[in-house]
């Protein structure tokens, strides 16, 4: 895990920073240059993201199959998804 990877939509990253520091979550969009929307299906769901800062979160995966493709289309992604995609990511890192 590097920091000087680049953040995309349907990265998974972990916050730097936070209350929140430590979780997993998925980038569901970007506000502008410096902010970025992050859920992850529990305590932030897909209907109401976190808006946190690029250089809080660091790339743990750069692609998650499917779900990068359905996010980057502008298809809509159900929490399930995404607390899927961050549980197997999960069961890899152990």
């Amino acid at each position: 895990m590097r920091r000087d990877r680049a953040v995309s939509v349907g990265c998974a990253v972990r916050s730097l920073a936070g209350r929140d520091e430590g979780r997993l979550f998925i980038v569901l969009s970007f506000i502008d240059e410096e902010y970025a929307l992050i859920a992850d299906g529990d305590l932030r769901r897909v209907e109401k993201p976190k808006r946190k800062k690029r250089r809080h979160i660091l790339v743990v995966r750069e692609s998650l199959p499917g779900l990068a493709e359905k996010l980057q289309k502008g298809e809509s992604v159900q929490n399930h998804e995404l607390r899927s995609a961050i549980l197997a990511l999960e069961r890899e890192e152990e």
